[in-house]
């Protein structure tokens, strides 16, 4: 591996060299950008079509500078499910929506005073509690789906264990691929898998759409949780700089970055894909195979695109048993909660400190609980609602509150 040459970020592969790398990063982002759709109720096809236009957008305004590949993000799985079944799939794309605008927003502030107010309004106790909230709040989703059949899911689980831990090199990266891929084939040998639908679906179709509606409770359900899955992206760039070499939070800039994934998330929403977010499997991919190159990035956008199209593919997706993807996701949300506390624990969050203990201790008890209030016509609850409150309480506590 010390041997092995590095292809840097702007350096492009031919063909024949750069098809089965970008292929490896599709596969490393597959499993989890579907998973996403196949949670919340959204187009699978959709969610690859969007994920490939995206990063498209991303390494465009990043001026190719910067090899990331943007998939469906976790953050917004609880919203979308809370405000599709309340209003449907249309409001939840509106929020979605927004939730790029403010991220454009975030971008254009950035790009102006710099990023040390954002530092001090989303500190770690406050990110890493709300993350905590992501993971812990879907867990009750996670068992209601395994429950269908606890020996599909715990097998589904099981693989994609034996894969995250004991799997090095690429497939280390792909373990949710793997337990994907894994699981269907038992479900399919117990005889819980209908191929029906595949076989009649065409090979060549156009995905189907959902555009946003205009919703209050979108807004204020969804748009907010952007200030948590930016604190992420930040993160993402930052071992992605370190990976590369290169100092890419100033050369194309911080705020291009989050301006890349904003305009991406803005046009997911806009036909019905998930938002946006830069990816740790892909980010994997790149310091095993030490290729940077956004050609690459880009040619795995450019098959992305392709196999949107792909009805076949769409209703393979679309027949995975649902056990199959709930013992998958007791996992991958489990992993969720877990990088949260690890957020806390890398930042040396003292909880022997009252204002830290109170600050993280209302986030996920609003969080986790479920708790909304009403303000006029507005609700605001979940996620959103406990964003806010430590957002106000991280402001409002003084600093040797202890």
């Amino acid at each position: 591996m010390e041997n092995q040459k590095v292809i840097d970020v702007s350096e492009r592969l031919s063909f024949g060299k750069s098809l089965p790398l970008s292929l490896q990063h599709l596969f490393a982002m597959f499993g989890s950008t579907v998973l996403v759709p196949f949670l919340t109720g959204l187009n699978p096809s959709v969610a690859l079509l969007t994920g490939g236009i995206g990063t498209l957008i991303y390494i465009f305004l990043t001026k190719g500078k910067i090899p990331a590949y943007l998939g469906s993000s976790f953050a917004f799985i609880a919203p979308i499910i809370a405000v599709s079944k309340a209003e449907g799939s249309g409001a939840a794309m509106f929020g979605a929506m927004l939730s790029g605008i403010v991220y454009v927003l975030i971008a254009a502030i950035i790009a102006q005073y710099g990023v040390g107010w954002l530092n001090r309004l989303l500190p770690p106790v406050v990110v890493g509690s709300i993350v905590i909230v992501i993971g812990l709040g879907l867990a009750a989703t996670a068992i209601d789906m395994a429950k269908k059949n606890m020996l599909i899911a715990f097998v589904s689980l099981g693989i994609a264990v034996i894969a995250s831990t004991l799997f090095r090199g690429f497939l280390g990266v792909i373990p949710i691929l793997l337990g994907i891929v894994g699981g269907y084939l038992f479900a399919w040998m117990t005889g819980a898998v209908d191929l029906t639908k595949v076989s009649e679906a065409a090979w060549f179709t156009v995905p189907a759409f959902t555009f946003p509606k205009f919703s209050s409770l979108g807004a204020w359900t969804i748009a907010p949780v952007a200030l948590v899955t930016i604190a992420e992206h930040i993160g993402h760039l930052l071992v992605t700089e370190s990976i590369v070499g290169r100092p890419l939070t100033k050369d194309p800039g911080l705020h291009r970055s989050i301006l890349g994934d904003g305009v991406a998330t803005t046009v997911a929403g806009l036909i019905g894909g998930p938002p946006a977010t830069t990816y740790g499997e892909n980010i994997g991919v790149m310091a095993i195979t030490r290729v940077y190159s956004v050609w690459v990035i880009g040619g795995a956008a450019c098959i992305a695109i392709l196999f949107a199209f792909i009805g076949k593919l769409n209703a393979l997706v679309s027949s995975i048993p649902v056990p199959v993807m709930g013992g998958i996701s007791i996992l991958l949300f489990g992993i969720i909660a877990s990088q949260g506390l690890r957020m806390l624990v890398d930042a040396g969050i003292d909880f022997s400190q009252k204002r830290n203990l109170t600050i993280s201790s209302v986030i996920m008890v609003l969080g986790v609980g479920g708790a909304v209030i009403h303000i006029g016509g507005l609700e605001i609850g979940g996620m959103a609602l406990a964003t806010f409150a430590g957002i106000l309480l991280n402001l409002i506590l003084p600093k040797k509150f202890s």
